[in-house]
């Protein structure tokens, strides 16, 4: 090993699929960056044994939480754990390319003012997997509540190996320095799934740092593989968290108008597509999710680190047992 790289703790949150993250960590462990710790956190999996990525990866931190803390509460866990000076946050259903670390390290190493970089991430089930699914990203619509990705479902041919600034990074592939984690605090564990890197995201930004695309770099993203293209429990969270982003990150009209098109526009118009479609379990976690928020009234708090490495101000807790 060159010790004179800087660490890089690769985190990633296993549930229920440890053939996936088994795929994922034999990908992982062919990169040609040399200076690296691999933490897989189990999300208190209740029918898988995530004890067999220990047996076939024992030079993995494995750690296992006692329940599901969700995508954000699960990767503060390894953010405890991990001795890095960058953390890599990647999901499990993916692959990546072996020299895909090296750029993302050098472009967040160069400039003090970067507090977060994404790759390039395709489709991994595309043709020849050449179909994009992020090459940035413009933000999220403070009136709609709505964003947009730069380069989803292009043909990459080359038009997006670019680096530079972008609104959002991804959170299937993002890497943070510790320094800044500790600065601005933890992911936050209110969203559960969804929305969490984009909130995120904006909290860093409005602590002076910026966000990096890094087209040079690429991960292959097998998309929803743990909850499921169109299952309640993606449509509940994904609109949960939708209204949950605006109620933290937008403020007087901004916040008004978003909330108003949800309501005006937004519900009504689910509501009659899923009745129409006959979609009546999607229609219960859509309308459970907005009943959601009419109930709870705190909701910005942010889980941070303290002098003992211990996660304060957090939505979930979970006590964790490591691996053997």
């Amino acid at each position: 090993m060159n010790n004179s790289l800087p660490l890089v703790s690769i985190i990633s949150i296993n549930y229920n699929q440890s053939q996936i993250t088994l795929e994922f960590l034999d990908s992982i462990f062919n990169i040609t960056y040399p200076f690296f710790e691999v933490i897989i956190v189990d999300n208190g999996s209740p029918s898988d044994n995530p004890d067999i990525l220990k047996q076939k990866f024992p030079q993995i931190n494995l750690i296992k939480s006692e329940k599901n803390l969700g995508f954000a509460g699960g990767n503060n866990l390894g953010i405890q754990a991990a001795k890095g000076k960058y953390l890599l946050f990647i999901n499990n259903d993916t692959e990546v390319e072996p020299d895909f670390l090296e750029p993302l390290v050098k472009t967040i190493s160069q400039d003090a003012t970067i507090g977060m970089v994404s790759p390039k991430i395709k489709f991994y089930f595309s043709n020849d997997k050449n179909t994009i699914q992020y090459a940035g990203a413009v933000g999220i619509n403070p009136y709609t509540g709505r964003g947009s990705k730069i380069g989803s479902f292009a043909t990459d041919q080359g038009q997006y190996d670019d680096i530079r600034e972008t609104a959002l990074g991804h959170g299937a592939t993002m890497m943070v320095p510790m320094k800044i984690i500790k600065e601005v605090g933890l992911m936050p564990d209110i969203f559960f799934l969804y929305y969490e890197e984009h909130d995120w995201c904006e909290h860093i930004k409005r602590s002076g740092y910026k966000v990096y695309y890094v087209g040079t770099s690429t991960v292959y993203h097998k998309e929803s593989m743990s909850v499921g293209k169109n299952s309640p429990l993606k449509m509940y969270y994904m609109t949960r968290g939708r209204l949950l982003f605006t109620r933290r990150n937008t403020h007087g009209l901004k916040k008004i108008s978003a909330l108003l098109f949800f309501t005006i526009f937004s519900l009504p118009k689910n509501k009659l597509k899923l009745l129409l479609h006959g979609e009546f379990r999607l229609l219960l976690a859509f309308l459970s999710a907005f009943f959601w928020h009419l109930t709870h009234f705190k909701v910005n708090k942010n889980p941070r680190l303290n002098d003992n490495n211990e996660i304060i101000n957090s939505y979930t807790h979970s006590k964790i047992r490591f691996a053997k």
